[in-house]
């Protein structure tokens, strides 16, 4: 089985011994670093991740003889599993991917490593932007402690962790204005999962500058969903005829997005009205 066809293939199209094959790799130390950093990152996929990859991903995590890369992408594929428990719970077996118990062993491991000054840095980076995808108390924080460092890396560990813990909205509003381009980006995507109204100016001048580029773009369409639906046909009236195809898909995507959301808000008043 061949780790760089997998990558190139979508996830539900993996044979069913995949997941059991990057378990394989990920155990054996012989099996060359870029295998086992591929491997790794295949491994945190919703299709494979399982009790048996979650421990051997946490086990490398822990490792300080293993490389800081392989470390930071393993914790980093624990985070589907995290994010999955957190949203789903663990009543449902159609809906569980790891159970309970790891899914607290994770959570104890990762705030313990983290909490470790002698860790490498970007493992603890990732570490907290992993975590973070099941909030717990610690995190608040130490986001905040991570937006406050002079370090340009910890800013941007931070203002990613944002998009996932409430309460940030100003923190979000000034990196907005960052000049580093990863982090303007992150702000995007946070402004919009929290519907951040007053990044709205900021979020329709990048829909509207011909100078976006891509990426960015494609996070300020996905905010303005979020942060005002009503508003969304108006703003994309000129993206549904743009060049790019992918850009236009996700502007057709985004009008759907705004009419549920539009409808919900409709039925809201009327129940409001009835009562």
């Amino acid at each position: 089985m061949d780790l760089k066809i997998l990558e190139h293939t979508p996830p539900w199209e993996w044979p069913e011994d995949a997941g059991p094959h990057f378990l394989k790799i990920l155990g054996d130390d012989q099996a060359g670093e870029s295998n086992r950093c591929l491997a790794a990152e295949l491994a945190g996929d919703f299709t494979v991740i399982s009790d048996d990859i979650a421990h051997a991903l946490l086990s490398i995590a822990a490792n300080p003889n293993e490389s800081d890369k392989l470390r930071g992408i393993s914790v980093i594929s624990l985070g589907t599993g995290l994010a999955n428990a957190d949203m789903m719970g663990f009543e449902d077996p159609d809906d569980i991917i790891i159970s309970e118990k790891t899914f607290i062993e994770i959570q104890e491991t990762l705030h313990k490593l983290f909490v470790d000054t002698d860790i490498p840095t970007d493992v603890r980076r990732r570490i907290l932007e992993a975590s973070v995808r099941a909030p717990q108390d610690w995190h608040r924080e130490n986001v905040l402690a991570a937006f406050s460092s002079d370090e340009e890396a910890w800013r941007l560990t931070a203002v990613f962790c944002m998009q996932f813990i409430r309460g940030f909205d100003d923190q979000i509003l000034e990196a907005l204005n960052d000049k580093n381009a990863d982090i303007h980006y992150h702000a995007v995507c946070a402004a919009g999962n929290w519907a951040v109204d007053a990044a709205w100016p900021h979020i329709r001048a990048l829909v509207d500058a011909d100078t976006t580029d891509k990426p960015l773009l494609l996070a300020a369409i996905d905010a303005v969903v979020n942060i005002r639906p009503q508003e969304a046909a108006e703003v994309f009236g000129d993206l549904i005829d743009d060049d790019d195809q992918e850009v236009v898909d996700a502007v057709y995507e985004a009008l759907a997005m705004a009419e549920a959301l539009n409808e919900i808000d409709d039925e809201d008043e009327d129940d409001e009205f009835l009562r």
